[in-house]
């Protein structure tokens, strides 16, 4: 599944700051077939998913107006701790980290798709929350692949629903962005980083 446009980044200097611990990638699962929730979240609420990783843990607000179908997707999913024993698939130094796949190979998905249109003037920059779509989905298609931009990308074309951005942890997102080799368009990651756990939040 392609998420975005390869963009050249910058990778940083490995200090104790940014060292993750070594772990195993996880057993791969077997590709689901589940079903889309059937209910949008309640907008007046704030929405909030916490990833505990290999490398410290983020926080996600989301957002409900803009992307109703991927973010109840998203909550349904933790709470059938979908994501637990995932990895990050692609990582992209001074770009992206993209992970939601139990299959652990980047193809996979739940079993169904949603889509929420961008608007055109949709900006994508450090800290935003995107679903994922393969080249030949429209835009706005999502399933349970997300990737968090470490860095503005202006010219990334408005063809991924934003489900909502990193409210805390910031720091840690981009030391899991710098496990990626620069020189590699495809996001090749030079270490595994496993989402532990996702929690959901309504406030």
């Amino acid at each position: 599944m392609v998420a975005v446009l390869a963009v050249a980044g910058c990778g940083g200097t490995k200090t104790a700051a940014t060292v993750c611990p070594q772990v195993a990638t996880p057993a791969a699962a077997a590709p689901a077939r589940l079903k889309p929730p059937t209910h949008a979240l309640d907008p007046s609420k704030r929405w909030e998913l916490t990833f505990t990783t290999s490398c410290g843990t983020f926080t996600v607000s989301l957002t409900p107006r803009t992307a109703p179908r991927a973010t109840a997707s998203l909550v349904a999913l933790a709470r059938a701790r979908y994501f637990d024993g995932t990895i990050f698939h692609r990582i992209v130094p001074g770009f992206v980290i993209q992970g939601g796949d139990p299959t652990q190979s980047g193809q996979g998905g739940p079993g169904y798709t949603t889509v929420d249109t961008p608007a055109f003037g949709t900006k994508y920059a450090a800290g935003a929350v995107a679903m994922a779509r393969s080249e030949i989905a429209p835009r706005g298609a999502a399933g349970s692949q997300f990737f968090v931009m470490t860095a503005p990308a202006p010219g990334l074309a408005p063809d991924y629903a934003v489900v909502g951005r990193v409210t805390v942890g910031f720091a840690v997102v981009e030391r899991i962005g710098r496990l990626g080799d620069p020189a590699d368009p495809k996001g090749t990651p030079t270490q595994v980083v496993t989402v532990e756990h996702v929690t959901v939040t309504k406030r």
